[in-house]
């Protein structure tokens, strides 16, 4: 059975390839950009099956209206993609304020902003799926990044929550976590002024890796776009879809290090009791 989608950010990257999936399939999409223009070919060759909006998720009000205006005027959307989102590369000193806030707008408060716009929708009809892009980012943290792991570690609580307090209600919610994929997000990321201080410190070694291309993309973007496809045909609710190989063995082991940690603490803890 064909399916409504609701998507953000879909001019290129994940957004655009799930997209372009979506209506070769014969689905319907709702599809926001921040440049219409930059959907014009689908809307060409896919007609009212591709309903556009401009959209950008860090004004909230704009994104209640355009959700409310998708589903008044498509009726049902089974599955509403948060995907709008980028990157800044450089130590977190080395942004300025405005960058600090631009990116917990848009990947943190604009994803919040998309989820709770669209609950009122998807519980009125009976349920739905929300799919949250996140990353690998959003369990594991590499130097030169943390502006964007504070971005995708907050949507992780924040989606992990919600989806305990949406389930009474047929509502879904995945975090889909993509290891490095071979996409335009690093074409995307913001690169705040360097400070030489941090030549030679971990922080420049991750930004020379990525510009030498030392640091490993390994993952297809068309597979990533498949398998979450395939997830939603297949009915599954998996809090987590890790994706990629790298992202998995990141994962796994950052997990791991976390549990011995705490267990090397347990006594600690315990310590901390009141007496009984």
């Amino acid at each position: 059975m064909n399916k409504t989608w609701f998507i953000t950010g879909t001019s290129a990257g994940l957004g655009r390839l799930l997209t372009e999936r979506l209506l070769a399939r014969g689905d319907r999409v709702a599809a926001t950009v921040r440049r219409l223009e930059a959907l014009d070919d689908l809307v060409d060759t896919y007609g009212d099956r591709l309903w556009v909006a401009r959209l950008d998720v860090t004004d909230a009000a704009a994104v209640r209206s355009v959700v409310d205006r998708a589903f008044a005027e498509l009726g049902r959307i089974d599955v509403v993609v948060s995907n709008a989102g980028y990157g800044v590369l450089g130590a977190a000193e080395e942004a300025s304020d405005e960058q600090v806030r631009h990116v917990i707008d848009t990947n943190l408060v604009g994803s919040i902003s998309l989820i709770r716009a669209a609950i009122p929708r998807l519980r009125e009809q009976g349920g739905g799926r929300v799919l949250q892009i996140s990353s690998e980012g959003g369990q594991i943290a590499y130097p030169g990044f943390s502006l964007y792991h504070a971005s995708k570690w907050g949507i992780e609580g924040f989606v992990e929550s919600m989806a305990k307090e949406l389930a009474p209600f047929g509502i879904a919610l995945t975090l889909v976590e993509p290891g490095p994929t071979a996409t335009n997000f690093v074409s995307g990321v913001v690169r705040p002024p360097t400070m030489a201080v941090y030549d030679a410190t971990p922080a420049d070694d991750v930004r020379r890796g990525i510009d030498s291309g030392a640091f490993p993309v390994t993952g297809d973007a068309g597979k990533v776009v498949d398998r979450m496809i395939e997830m939603i045909d297949e009915g599954t609710t998996p809090l987590r879809l890790t994706l990629g190989a790298s992202a998995f063995d990141g994962v796994h082991a950052a997990l791991q290090q976390r549990i011995e940690a705490l267990e090397a603490q347990k006594a600690i803890a315990y310590s901390v009791e009141l007496d009984k």
